[in-house]
């Protein structure tokens, strides 16, 4: 179990990292919801693979007053694949993670959600997700449980690799799908800035 002061160290490198990575200020806001536990996964279903990988290194926050959150998660994060070949041509080839090491999604939640009121909610976040330097605005569908412990997200939704200029070669275009589908699911807690 870590000590109060380690968390708060901990907890204040990973607000950095979030601003760093993404872009977004978090001004004059003294709470906000910060990623306790994640899981980020993508599967690519093609005709003669099915390649699937996970991440549980995703960081990020969302204000409750604004609506607004920042993600990110490091590329090299992800493990599965079929083989240690396939991680390596994903980072070095697909994404170039040593150029661009994270992915990351900035936006705001657009459906009207009562965080002090418990329950589920099925919302819509609009904002701009950045893959492989390309950054393009998607809107997104997901629900959020409200609860004394905090929040949990989950949402599932797909990207076109087009999309991100991520270049799938002939050789190995049935087994690379077009279309690669994400799962997210997190619990945040609420957490003071001092």
């Amino acid at each position: 179990m870590l000590s109060s002061k380690v968390k708060s160290v901990v907890f204040k490198v990973a607000i950095v990292l979030v601003v760093f990575s993404t872009g977004v200020l978090f001004a004059n806001v003294s709470q906000v919801y910060a990623v306790k536990s994640s899981k980020v996964k993508f599967k690519s279903v093609a005709e003669l693979e099915l390649i699937t990988a996970e991440s549980t290194a995703l960081i990020g926050l969302v204000d409750p007053n604004t609506k607004n959150f920042a993600f990110s998660v490091s590329n090299k994060s992800f493990d599965g694949f079929n083989s240690a070949l396939q991680k390596e041509h994903f980072n070095d080839n697909y994404l170039e993670s040593d150029k661009y090491p994270n992915t990351t999604f900035t936006g705001r939640i657009i459906d009207d959600i009562d965080f002090k009121k418990y329950g589920i909610y099925t919302i819509r976040v609009k904002g701009m997700f950045k893959i492989k330097g390309i950054t393009r605005e998607e809107l997104i569908k997901g629900t959020i449980e409200v609860s004394s412990g905090g929040i949990k997200l989950n949402s599932a939704f797909s990207v076109l690799l087009s999309d991100y200029e991520i270049r799938i070669p002939r050789i190995v275009n049935q087994k690379i799908a077009p279309e690669i589908q994400i799962s997210i699911q997190a619990e945040l807690e609420l957490t003071t800035i001092k």
